[in-house]
This record gives structure tokens, sequence and C-alpha cells, in this order.
């Protein structure tokens, strides 16, 4: 489990960016899939917010074996035997509920926890989760309210997936943070183009976004 959940977030943490998606309609997944692996996302989200999320799961993982896809807002312990039998690679909560991430762990699934507290943190470390969901990123305080609660926490290198008011405005200040494996937004497969099935929209956004990644891995590289 230790070294399948190691290359996941390894995995992760190299992709850097990760579409989190809400489909309505099973038969948009791949044709998504296509679009955003055709920017240059190769790792997605889909949220159990929708009835269809596993049956859009289970179709990308047969068709799409170059996007690394997983389940979020997992809520309930029950929920983990279903991602995994639909073929999630990993999963994702808002909170830090410990029969989730009880349930994970004895599942084997490669499983990020939500945070917004140093309290969550130490709930996730207890069960040694170290990629950590910083949720809701920017109403809790941002970049800088992050950097502030990590810092007790920076000799265990955890690291952190901002989500909520994430987008192509702010990316760059937070994949410019050593606290961030990567982060995660809806605002590249956003619901009007999947309305629309306006898929070279949706390549375009995650292309733009993975420019921007690349442009802070150059400046990192270049200070």
């Amino acid at each position: 489990m230790i070294e399948r959940e190691r290359e996941v977030f390894s995995q992760l943490q190299s992709s850097a960016i990760v579409a989190v998606l809400i489909i309505n309609d099973a038969r948009d997944a791949v044709p998504l899939a296509r679009a955003l692996l055709a920017g240059g996302v190769n790792a997605m989200e889909l949220t159990l917010r929708t009835p269809v999320a596993l049956d859009a799961l289970r179709a990308i993982r047969a068709e799409m074996p170059d996007m690394l896809a997983g389940i979020g807002t997992i809520l309930f312990a029950r929920q983990i035997k279903e991602v995994v039998a639909a073929g999630a690679q990993f999963g994702v909560a808002p909170g830090t509920s410990p029969r989730v991430m009880q349930a994970a762990a004895e599942a084997g699934l490669p499983f990020a926890p939500g945070i917004c507290t140093p309290s969550d943190i130490e709930r996730a470390l207890e069960f040694d989760r170290r990629f950590l969901k910083f949720f809701p990123a920017e109403p809790s305080g941002g970049l800088k309210y992050l950097e502030s609660i990590a810092a007790p926490y920076q000799h265990l290198d955890v690291k952190y997936i901002p989500l909520g008011g994430v987008s192509e405005a702010n990316c760059h200040a937070w994949l410019s943070s050593r606290h961030v494996g990567g982060i995660g937004g809806s605002w590249l497969a956003p619901q009007n183009l999947i309305a629309s099935q306006d898929w070279s929209a949706v390549q375009h956004l995650a292309a733009r976004a993975i420019a921007i990644r690349d442009g802070v891995r150059s400046s990192t590289l270049l200070s």
C-alpha cells in the first residue's frame, strides 16, 4: 500500500494540475478526459456529486489509460469500497473523518483528506496522511494562511493540494509555494463548457494551465 501510495502521489505532484470535475452525463466523460489530456492535464478528480460519477470513472479507466483518475467528495466509509471497485486510483475528501481515513487505509486506496486547521492536519497525520487537500483554500485565507498553518509540520514533508477558489489568475502563486504539491480546480472544465461539449475550449484552458505550471518550474530552476 505504502509503495502504491507514494507512486500515485508522486504522479500527482509531477502533474501538479488536477482537473476537478462534476459530470452529469457519463457519455461526456471520455471526450472530456481526452480534451484535458490533449491540453497536457493528465490527472483528474471526479466528484461524487452526481449519480453518474462512478460510471464516468469506469469509462475513463477503460478508455484513457494515460489519465490518472480519482474520486472526490468521499463523505462516508461505505463509499470507499464503491470507488475502489470502480477503479479509482486515488480518493479525496473535503474533511478528515477518521472512519473514512481508516476505510481508505484498509482498502489500500491512496487518499487525501481535506484539512483547514492545524487540528485537521494532526488528525490526518494520525493516519499517516502526508498529502492533504486544503479546502476551501481561498475563503479560508489563501496561500498566506496555508503557509502559516503548514510551518509546524514542514519537517514531516507534508504536501497540500489547494481547492476552492483556485483559478488561472492565482494558480501561479499557489504552484510557487514549497508547501503545495499540486492544485485542483474546476475552472479547467466549467459546467457550461461540458454542457455545450466544447472540448476544444477545455483543451485550451488545460494548455494554459500547463504553460503556467511549466513557467513556475522554469523560474524555480533558474533561481
